[in-house]
């Protein structure tokens, strides 16, 4: 059966097709744009079960079920919870937890059985630590590289929305905010990394849209994954098929 994950997120909605195997089609448009949907799903396998997620709010999650109409079934929404597909949630209000970041630790327990870091670098950034038992123990939210950027741009007076490059003595203002801005990523990251348990098997698992900037800089052992929300989205349609 073809399954359709949803990931609403703050800047971007993205989506895949899955027939039961791999992905057969994947895309993203602006989470402004949410209504457009309509006009992407044309083109998606009719009947198909939808599971999705959104951090976007309400109105936007109220979009996409009109955009989708009547022509598929009604989604599956992921909520954060206690616990669901072999991961435990120890926030203190397991609830309170975003469901991306929820739908990211299911995707990671799929691919991990050992201490891992999941990250997600987006318009935030998440850095949350699931350990070898299937624990959530906690984890970091901070301004993902393009808003530290734009923060700076917007309430400082002399300092621009830079374009510049990462250097390890920037000598100019524009590749300053950037090295500084992926240094802070990065510093974070391995910062969280390193109090996990010394193992040869414990990695990070790096997604989101900004990943591809910051892996060059990691010193420590990680792995890309493409869009680890949506694979924690199918994992969870498929080992709950009866809703």
């Amino acid at each position: 059966m073809n399954l359709i994950a949803i990931d609403a997120g703050n800047t971007r909605i993205k989506w895949g097709v899955h027939d039961g195997a791999i992905w057969i089609a994947r895309g993203a448009l602006p989470t402004s744009e949410a209504a457009s949907l309509s006009e992407v799903s044309a083109g998606w396998p009719g009947a198909a079960r939808i599971v999705a997620c959104n951090v976007a709010g309400q109105v936007v999650e109220d979009v996409i079920g009109t955009a989708l109409g009547t022509r598929f079934p009604a989604p599956l929404w992921l909520r954060s919870s206690a616990g669901i597909c072999g991961v435990r949630n120890a926030y203190d209000q397991p609830g309170s937890l975003g469901a991306d970041r929820w739908a990211a630790l299911i995707g990671a327990r799929g691919l991990s059985s050992t201490d891992c870091l999941v990250v997600g670098a987006g318009t935030a950034t998440t850095v949350d630590w699931l350990d070898a038992s299937g624990v959530f123990r906690g984890g970091l939210i901070l301004p993902g590289i393009d808003l530290m950027r734009a923060s700076l741009a917007r309430d400082t007076a002399q300092l621009p929305l830079a374009e510049g490059s990462f250097s390890t003595t920037p000598q100019n203002t524009a590749d300053a905010i950037v090295s500084g801005c992926l240094h802070a990523q990065v510093g974070a990251i391995e910062r969280m990394f390193s109090g996990l348990p010394a193992s040869q098997e414990t990695r990070c698992l790096l997604t989101g849209g900004a990943a591809h900037r910051i892996a060059p800089h990691l010193r420590i052992p990680f792995k890309l994954t493409e869009n680890l929300v949506l694979d924690g989205l199918i994992r969870f349609a498929v080992m709950h098929p009866s809703k």
